[in-house]
């Protein structure tokens, strides 16, 4: 089991859900913060400031203090006129905090103060539409936000309108929308990631447990495969959730709910096509969230509904995946951050 620090993100409102957030390494992980459903947690480049989206109705963005032994000293809050925002990221300037709200189907902005602290919102985007899914798609459902690697382009995933939105983010914190990519009706797409140096982008499905592999130049995405997340005829329903890509951008890893695995593809050398060539136990239950270590030898996979974080070797000739011990306990982990 590694040694390594990480933060945990956790549902608190659920039965058996913990208090906030956790810090330590695996084999001593201990609340450092009490917030409300901490759902995901992205940390400044300095390292000073941890931000967190508070998932509840009427969400707020909460922004910490790292402290030099890991305590968290809260900085403060901002609403983010919408409900149970469930992703976040910092733009590359590091002057903007932008945060996806889930049940509204919306995007808020906010600017970053030299001490850490949320300013009022400058622009709340609200998405519209719906897709034939009518239990999960009767309106917009903002899950993801993402940068690419030029940092020009900010891009908000949408499960409930089958769409990625692409925009530009202004210098006063607005995001103006210069194209939309539809991905096929039905397939929901959650969270996306950017090859890290062909012109590709891939985008994982939650509804129809596909992967979207598009080719991508200046802000402009085009669908060239769609991939199963799962081996033909997998019975049962199963939901992916979390996407990652290696930084060699040789292999891809998501993580499947339903199956409990964590997807393993192999990507072409032009980026354009991926294969699938394992899918491995996640080590519990609904595994919602997937993060590499910092060394990027290991893989963190948060299981929700079991209140376990397994961890896994990532074979550096292949790609693929081989546990590294029995998982670490937290209530309801659904995000993870090393440190």
């Amino acid at each position: 089991m590694t040694s390594e620090r990480i933060y945990v993100g956790s549902y608190t409102s659920q039965p058996g859900g913990g208090q906030g957030i956790g810090f330590g390494p695996l084999a001593g992980i201990g609340l450092v913060a009490t917030t409300a459903d901490p759902s995901f947690l992205v940390r400044s480049a300095d390292g000073r400031f941890l931000y967190v989206t508070n998932e509840t109705e009427n969400g707020r963005v909460s922004a910490f203090a790292i402290q030099p032994d890991g305590a968290l000293e809260p900085v403060n809050e901002q609403p983010t006129g919408g409900d149970h925002p469930c992703h976040l990221d910092i733009d590359p300037s590091g002057r903007f905090l932008v945060s996806a709200s889930y049940t509204s189907g919306s995007v808020a902005i906010h600017p970053i103060a030299a001490d850490g602290s949320l300013g009022e919102a400058t622009q709340v985007v609200q998405r519209e539409g719906s897709g034939p899914n009518k239990e999960r798609q009767e309106g917009p459902h903002a899950h993801q936000i993402a940068f690419d690697p030029s940092g020009t382009y900010t891009f908000d995933v949408d499960l409930g309108t089958d769409s990625v939105y692409v925009s530009t983010l202004t210098e006063d914190g607005r995001l103006e929308e210069v194209d939309r990519l539809h991905i096929h009706p039905g397939a929901g797409p959650r969270h996306m990631v950017f090859h890290p140096s062909a012109g590709a982008a891939y985008v994982i499905n939650e509804l129809d447990s596909t992967l979207t592999v598009c080719s991508y130049a200046d802000g402009k995405l085009q669908v060239v495969q769609t991939a199963s997340t799962r081996p033909a005829d997998s019975p049962g329903e199963n939901f992916p959730a979390e996407l990652l890509i290696s930084a060699d951008g040789r292999h891809l890893y998501g993580s499947n709910r339903g199956d409990d695995t964590v997807a393993v593809f192999a990507i072409a050398g032009d980026g354009l096509s991926v294969e699938l060539v394992q899918t491995i136990d996640s080590g519990g239950e609904s595994p919602r969230h997937l993060a590499f270590s910092n060394d990027g030898t290991r893989l963190y996979a948060a299981n929700e509904r079991s209140d376990a974080i397994a961890t896994f070797v990532i074979d550096a000739a292949d790609g693929t995946l081989i546990p590294d011990g029995e998982p670490a306990a937290w209530p309801r982990p659904v995000c993870i951050l090393p440190v």
